[in-house]
């Protein structure tokens, strides 16, 4: 028994559902996203209430209902108020710009690296150190910010590199003299 997908979803004003066979598309004051569903999940939509089933108890389709269930609760929150997150930049002379939809990044490299926003992610930059990424999709709003933290990840030493505002870095102790 899955007691995320049972709990029913429920849908807010000023968002629409429309559920067309295996496809769900939700469209809010944001924007509109759509999703395939496995053949083995079912939605149903009553008023403002949908609900997530599955055929059979199998292990595998057990997974796919809390799973389907909880994307569609995301999709639901993204179209109604963005996802974001934010990165920090830390290191003398590490700093970051917006240049139009992209992205500026000085890391102590020989070269600046220009990250592309993808469709759907806006930048925001309040300061040189603070990199905000927004979006409706959830999933595409952390594989982002994944991907510029790889540019230069932290490192434990003194620190350096870019970071999730919530991250804590372990910090190792260095070399010690006699």
């Amino acid at each position: 028994m899955s007691r995320i997908g049972n709990k029913p979803i429920t849908v807010p004003d000023g968002v629409e559902v429309k559920i067309d066979d295996h496809k769900i598309t939700v469209k809010g004051p944001k924007g509109s996203l759509e999703r395939e569903v496995h053949k083995n999940i079912s939605l149903e939509l009553n008023g403002n209430i949908l609900t997530v089933t599955r055929k059979n108890d199998e292990p595998s389709n057990k997974s796919l209902h809390g799973l389907t269930r909880t994307l569609i609760q995301n999709m639901i929150i993204g179209v109604k108020e963005e996802f974001s997150k934010e990165l920090q930049i830390n290191g003398v002379g590490y700093r970051v710009a917006k240049q139009g939809n992209d992205l500026n990044l000085t890391l102590g490299y020989s070269h600046p690296v220009i990250y592309k926003a993808p469709q759907g992610i806006s930048f925001d930059v309040p300061n040189p150190n603070t990199i905000i990424v927004k979006g409706i999709d959830k999933e595409l709003v952390g594989q982002t910010a994944a991907e510029i933290r790889t540019t230069r990840p932290p490192e434990v030493y003194r620190g350096k590199g870019i970071k999730y505002a919530d991250e804590v870095i372990r910090r190792k102790v260095g070399k010690t003299g006699k």
